[in-house]
């Protein structure tokens, strides 16, 4: 058995792409880094290319061999459709089983000689059919499973400590709850049940394995006492902790999973060990020159108690009350003038009914008595019509009617100026705060939160609240919000506003989601939904300016729900015309292309074209527009800055794949970045990870989670040294390649137990059981298939 690394086995001839042309939409990958796909006809990444190249690959696996005695038995990990950093060749089989491999025209014959059946040629409405049959089968197979939709089976259960202890106790030696505390007090079980530290390594980073120099343990903390801090027998170097580093302090204390890099232990007179905290002769260490010049995120609900009056549903609105009191007044008011028109209507056609069944007048009685009966016909109108008349005086009425004070009118706002601005999009789990953090260093101006709806904010979710957090380094910051009506959206926003007043301006600006396509929102109303109801849609943005002082509204939109019927140019002259918007963004795809099919620049072009002329033609206030969609390089951003007059662009999955797209547009260049770069970014993420959600076992696993939905978009990048042409673009899909090391090879893997891997370099060993399902399966091709639906 010997091992032999990729750059030996494409130099000896095993790993080749003989015959194998790109498929159309391939990424223009340079052909000496093309390498073969899989031979596993049961893998998605095999079914997806056709059966001719299917035959290619398996013809040249099966004749390439490194020596007449060694033969490639396992040629790449079948874990993993693409090569491995370094692949195993077994010898002995070929001794032992000298018989030739059966040749491929047999294979397609069935082995016994006979030609092949002829293929039967299907129409396209039976090529339809069978493939809708298809897609029922796998997703009837999927919920059989318990499956369901691909992305609510996903769960990552919470790894924490196997003694619980106490945070008080941990981190300043005093439990603050008392003999109610839930948690365990005893710190010597804990200490000695708790996992060896973590090596967090410093050094930069090798482009071969070993990708960090391994280290031996030379902590003076580290005694043969199970109750201290122990360090791992593969650190080296002094310890270092992430959360320390930043802040000068560690608010985990003891529970954090780096203690050796912020822990010294005393020396105890009586030797009873009952120095330091809890008695447990150790005691934290705090730089106080960092701490002092920490700046800590700020977001939260704001109001002393105020998650739990939310929870109870004693948070008061007043002015969202007023509001929607209003709004109810003035419907129920129409509908009694709708009403009320239908009776008129209804009693003028009977009126008219009597009068054709009603026999002819008697012209031959005395002119003195029909002057009689004059006078009483015409002396009042009909009891409907003066209903009607009634209803409309008191509709008019009750519109003129004050309404109750507010600050400021939506036109007296702050106003938004982004023009020249990078804006990073509220991105759905991937766009954390760390991940935000991380853009920002790399040039990002705008960032919004994660998607939150508006139903889970006023329910009081800690989670849903958790995403109003903003990091000390970003610039403009605003929250997103989603729902399918006033009730909801406007007291949402009115208690955004009140938060951030109280914790010091947190959000600059409120996004109202009119984009979302995935089916749970859009059913219900939410996200897309609202651009085929412009009428309830106003109804909440009028709400949100009333409710939320001088924090302007912006909106995020598509072009519109079905791919033949384009509304969002009625829909921003419109929001331009009623002036309750401070900036819009435009998305050039429709909710039923999802992200299919490129961006259609050309009606972005068409719908900023026409808002600006109805902003001239009615001197309205400037109202900035984004557009957004399928931006992967400086050189496309700029360009269709310049063809469709946007005033900026929204950068989603191309930051995604390059988060360095942000420095790109600034430095108006295309970088080929080297993978030890690509590592040392993730690195900082992980830093800021740690930093946010923690440093102790829970927090260092939240972070080792959301380090792999990163790196789900960011092995899709494919190195711009290797493709034939520049730039490269976002819906290229990427052929099977090896990188110019083993670490740029690693770090393009699709393999989702690789990204575990990697996160091992920052974070430790993985618990066993912990596992990464990622969220899209176009994100990872797994063994047995899977879509490339993305949501």
């Amino acid at each position: 058995m010997m091992t032999l690394s990729i750059a030996e086995l494409f130099e000896n001839g095993t790993l080749s792409r003989p015959g194998l042309l790109p498929r159309a939409g391939d990424a223009p990958i340079k052909q000496e880094y093309l390498v073969p796909a899989p031979v596993r006809l049961h893998s998605h990444a095999v079914e997806s290319r056709s059966r001719k190249e299917q035959d290619a690959v398996a013809a040249a696996v099966s004749t390439s061999t490194p020596t007449a005695d060694d033969r490639a038995e396992t040629l790449l990990n079948p874990s993993d459709p693409r090569p491995s950093t370094s692949l195993t060749i077994d010898s002995p089989t070929a001794a032992t089983d000298p018989s030739p491999t059966p040749a491929l025209e047999d294979q397609r014959d069935g082995g016994d000689g006979e030609p092949p059946a002829k293929k039967v040629k299907l129409s396209g409405a039976q090529r339809k059919k069978l493939a809708k049959a298809e897609r029922a089968a796998r997703e009837k197979e999927r919920k059989a499973q318990g499956g369901g939709s691909q992305n609510k089976g996903r769960k990552f259960d919470k790894v924490r400590d196997e003694v619980r202890i106490c945070g008080g106790l941990a981190q300043k030696g005093v439990c603050d709850f008392g003999e109610g505390c839930k948690y365990s007090h005893d710190l010597p079980a804990y200490l000695s049940t708790k996992p060896p530290s973590i090596h967090f390594p410093t050094k930069p980073a090798s482009s071969s394995p070993p990708f960090f120099p391994s280290l031996t343990s030379t902590d003076p903390t580290t005694t043969s006492d199970s109750s201290a801090p122990s360090t791992d027998s593969t650190s080296s170097a002094p310890a270092y902790c992430p959360v320390f580093a930043l802040r000068g302090f560690c608010p985990q204390g003891l529970k954090c999973r780096f203690l050796d890099a912020h822990v010294v232990r005393l020396a105890s007179e009586s030797g009873e060990g009952e120095s330091g905290i809890g008695g447990s002769g150790l005691e934290l260490v705090r730089d106080e020159g960092k701490a002092a010049a920490w700046v800590p995120e700020r977001g939260g609900v704001g109001v002393e108690g105020g998650m739990k009056l939310l929870r109870t549903r004693k948070y008061r609105f007043p002015l969202s009350d007023a509001y929607l009191k209003e709004l109810e007044e003035k419907e129920k008011a129409e509908q009694e003038a709708i009403k009320a028109r239908k009776a008129a209507q209804a009693a003028a056609q009977a009126a008219a009914l009597e009068a054709a069944a009603a026999p002819p007048a008697d012209t031959s009685a005395p002119t003195h008595l029909q002057s009689t009966t004059e006078p009483t016909e015409s002396a009042a109108p009909a009891p409907a019509e003066a209903v009607a008349e009634k209803t409309e005086t008191d509709v008019s009425v009750e519109a003129e009617k004050d309404t109750p004070d507010v600050p400021l009118r939506a036109q007296e706002k702050r106003r938004l100026d982004w023009r020249g601005q990078v804006y990073l999009a509220p991105l759905t789990t991937v766009g954390n705060l760390p991940f935000r953090r991380l853009c920002v260093d790399l040039g990002a101006d705008i960032t919004c939160s994660e998607m939150g709806l508006a139903a889970s904010f006023l329910q009081g979710s800690q989670e849903e609240w958790s995403r109003t957090k903003r990091a000390s380094n970003e610039k403009t910051f605003g929250v997103q919000i989603c729902g399918n009506k006033p009730v909801s959206l406007v007291p949402t926003a009115e208690a955004l506003a009140r938060a951030s007043a109280l914790s010091g301006n947190n959000i600059d600006f409120i996004d109202v989601n009119c984009g979302c396509p995935i089916d749970l929102v859009f059913q219900k109303g939410g996200g897309s939904a609202l651009m085929d109801a412009p009428g309830k849609l106003m109804k909440i943005l009028h709400g949100l300016n009333r409710v939320t002082g001088d924090i302007p509204i912006t909106i995020k939109m598509r072009m519109g729900v079905k791919d033949n019927r384009f509304t969002a140019h009625n829909l921003l002259e419109r929001l331009a015309r009623e002036g309750v918007v401070g900036a819009a963004t435009l998305h050039g795809r429709t909710r039923q292309q999802r992200y299919s099919k490129e961006a259609n620049w050309d009606y972005i072009r068409q719908c900023v074209e026409s808002t600006r002329a109805t902003i001239a033609d009615n001197d309205l206030p400037y109202v900035p527009i984004f557009g957004n969609g399928d931006v992967y390089s400086a050189s496309a951003y700029y360009d269709n800055v310049e063809r469709t007059g946007v005033d900026g662009i929204m950068l989603a999955r191309g930051a995604l794949v390059k988060p360095w797209l942000c420095t790109e547009i600034k430095e108006r260049r295309e970088i080929d970045i080297s993978a030890t770069e690509r590592l040392e970014m993730l690195r900082r993420f992980a830093e800021y990870g740690m930093d946010h959600w923690g440093s102790d076992t829970l927090g260092v696993n939240t972070t080792r989670r959301f380090f792999c939905e990163a790196l789900s978009f960011q092995h899709r990048y494919v190195p711009i040294g290797l493709l034939e042409r520049m730039p490269g673009r976002l819906n290229d899909r990427p052929p099977y390649f090896r990188g110019r090391n083993e670490l740029e090879t690693l770090l393009a893997s699709p393999n989702s137990e690789d990204w575990v891997k990697i996160s091992e370099m920052f974070l430790g060993p993985a618990p066993e059981s912990w596992k990464f399902t990622p969220k899209h399966k176009s994100n990872a091709y797994e063994g047995e298939g899977g879509g490339e639906d993305q949501g």
